[in-house]
C-alpha cells in the first residue's frame, strides 16, 4: 500500500518550488500526494527562517502537524531555511519531528523517508549538509499552482550582504542555472499548459554573473519570449542597483514581459542604506526609479521597506515616509527590523522599540493605503486582459490577475462571467467597482465593439 504524503509549503514562492520539485520526486518513488493532512502517512513541513515572525509561523505550524502523530501520521519532517538554520533546536525541542532536512537535501528526500522508515528506533534525525549545488532544481516539479502561472527559479543563493539578512548564511553563495536548463524548464512548464512564468531568484538582475562572466538576463528573457505558449514574463525581485539601460529597453520593448517591477528598496535614508549594507543611495534608488517611469508606460512599482532599523531616527523616518509620498508605489510592503542572530545589525546600537517600529510601519501602511485608492480609482472603468485562476466562495465571482498584480502577495480581480470560463485562460475585464485593495468587475467582448 502507498504511503501518503502531504507538504506544507511557507515562506516565499522560491520555497514553493523546492515543495514542487519534493513533490515531483515522491511521486515518481510511487509516494502517494495529498493535501489531507488527517489521511497523510507522512507530513512534510517546508519552513521559512527569514525573520522572526516567519519563524514563528513556521514553529507553529510544525507544532500543529506534530498533533497528527497521534492520529495517522508516521513521519514528521522539516526541511527548508528554519531546518538548515536551527536543525540541533529543532531536534531537541519538538521529539515529535523524525527528520531535518537543510537545504540542499530536496533531491534526497525519498531516500531520507526510506532511511527515516528503517531505522534504528533511538535515532531521532538525520540532518544534509549543504552541497552549493543548483543542480537539484532540474528534477521535474508537480505543479501546486494549477491556475495558467508557474514560478521559475533561476538562481541560487545571495551574495548581496545585507547586514539585516541571514539569507546568504542560510543558502549560500548566488549560484546560477544554466540558461539551456531554464529556457528546458520554460517549455517544460508551457506544454503543461502554463502562461504565466514568473521568474524568482534573491535577486534575479545578476543572473549568469558568476556563470557567465556577465549578466545574461536580458538574453534569458528573449530565449523564454520565444516560446509561443507563454502570454507572460514577470520578473520579481530586481535590486535596483543592478537594474541597467539594456534591461530597461527589453522590458519597454518586449510585449511578453509584463509591465511589472518588483524592486526591494527597504529605505531611501543614505545613513540607513549605508548601515544596511545596501549598495544603493537614496539619490541612486530615485535615479533609477525616474528613468524605469520615464520609460516604461504603464509600470506597476512593488517595492518592501524595513522600518526601524538600529539607527533610524526621526528624520530618518520622515525622508523614507516622503518618499513613499513621492513615488506612490502600485504595491508597497512595510517591516519591521527583525533582529537576526548572526547577522552583521544584531549588535548594533540603537535597537529602535518594538513600539516605534510598529508605529512607523502604520504611518507608511496608512500613507500606502490612501494611494492605493486613488489608483484604483483610476482603473474604474478601465478594461484588462485578465488571467482566470479560480471561483470565488460564493461561487458567483471568478477571480484573477492582470498584469498589476502578482500572485499571493497583491491583490485579485473579482469578475462575474454569462459564460463559463476555465482556469488559466485570458479573458477581458471591464473594472466597475473597489473593495479595498481588490477591483470588482466583469467579462465583456471587446469582439462585439
Amino acid at each position: 500500500m502507498k504511503k501518503k504524503v502531504g507538504i506544507i509549503s511557507l515562506g516565499c514562492p522560491k520555497n514553493l518550488v523546492d515543495s514542487e520539485i519534493m513533490l515531483g520526486l515522491l511521486k515518481k518513488n510511487d509516494f502517494e500526494i495529498t493535501s489531507d493532512r488527517e489521511k497523510a502517512n507522512i507530513i512534510i513541513v517546508n519552513t521559512c527562517g527569514f525573520i522572526e515572525s516567519a519563524k514563528e509561523e513556521s514553529i507553529n505550524t510544525i507544532l500543529e502537524m506534530a498533533s497528527y502523530k497521534n492520529k495517522n501520521c508516521e513521519l514528521l519532517i522539516v526541511v527548508g531555511c528554519l531546518a538548515q538554520r536551527y536543525k540541533d533546536e529543532i531536534i531537541k525541542e519538538i521529539p515529535e519531528v523524525d527528520a531535518v532536512i537543510g537545504v540542499s537535501g530536496y533531491s534526497e528526500i525519498a531516500k531520507v523517508i526510506d532511511k527515516v522508515f528503517s531505522r534504528d528506533n533511538k535515532e531521532k534525525a538525520m540532518f544534509h549538509k549543504d552541497t552549493l549545488n543548483v543542480e537539484y532544481l532540474n528534477n521535474e516539479r508537480l505543479l501546486s499552482t494549477n491556475s495558467g502561472y508557474a514560478y521559475l527559479k533561476i538562481s541560487e543563493g545571495c551574495d548581496n550582504c545585507c547586514t539585516y539578512c541571514a539569507i546568504p548564511s542560510i543558502r549560500g553563495p548566488h549560484r546560477s542555472r544554466s540558461m539551456e536548463d531554464i529556457v528546458l524548464e520554460a517549455k517544460s512548464l508551457a506544454e503543461k499548459g502554463v502562461k504565466e512564468v514568473i521568474l524568482v531568484a534573491q535577486d534575479v538582475t545578476v543572473y549568469g554573473k558568476d556563470l557567465y562572466g556577465q549578466k545574461k538576463l536580458v538574453e534569458l528573457l528573449r530565449k523564454i519570449s520565444s516560446i509561443q505558449e507563454i502570454d507572460w514574463i514577470r520578473l520579481l525581485y530586481s535590486y535596483p542597483e543592478e537594474i541597467d539601460d539594456e534591461l530597461i529597453k527589453e522590458i519597454a520593448n518586449n510585449k511578453k514581459i509584463v509591465k511589472y517591477l518588483d524592486i526591494p528598496i527597504q529605505h531611501a535614508s543614505d545613513k540607513i542604506l549605508k548601515l544596511m549594507g545596501r549598495r544603493s543611495t537614496g539619490e541612486g534608488v530615485r535615479n533609477i526609479l525616474d528613468r524605469l517611469k520615464a520609460s516604461i508606460p504603464g509600470l506597476v512599482l512593488r517595492t518592501s521597506l524595513i522600518v526601524g532599523f538600529p539607527g533610524e531616527d526621526d528624520k530618518d523616518f520622515k525622508i523614507l515616509y516622503d518618499f513613499v509620498r513621492k513615488y506612490e508605489f502600485d504595491r508597497l510592503g512595510v517591516f519591521t527590523y527583525s533582529r537576526e542572530e548572526g547577522t552583521p545589525a544584531y549588535d548594533l546600537k540603537p535597537q529602535i522599540k518594538k513600539s516605534v517600529k510598529e508605529s512607523r510601519r502604520s504611518d507608511i501602511m496608512q500613507l500606502q493605503k490612501e494611494i492605493v485608492q486613488r489608483k484604483n480609482e483610476s482603473r474604474l472603468d478601465q478594461v484588462y486582459k485578465t488571467l482566470v485562476e479560480g471561483v470565488a466562495e460564493d461561487g458567483i465571482f471568478y477571480y484573477g490577475r492582470t498584469y498589476a498584480e502578482a500572485p499571493d502577495i497583491d491583490g485579485s480581480i473579482y469578475f462575474t462571467s454569462i459564460e463559463p470560463l476555465k482556469f488559466g485562460e485570458f479573458v477581458s475585464v471591464k473594472i466597475l467597482n473597489i473593495d479595498d485593495y481588490d477591483l470588482i468587475g466583469e467579462v465583456i467582448d471587446e469582439s462585439s465593439k
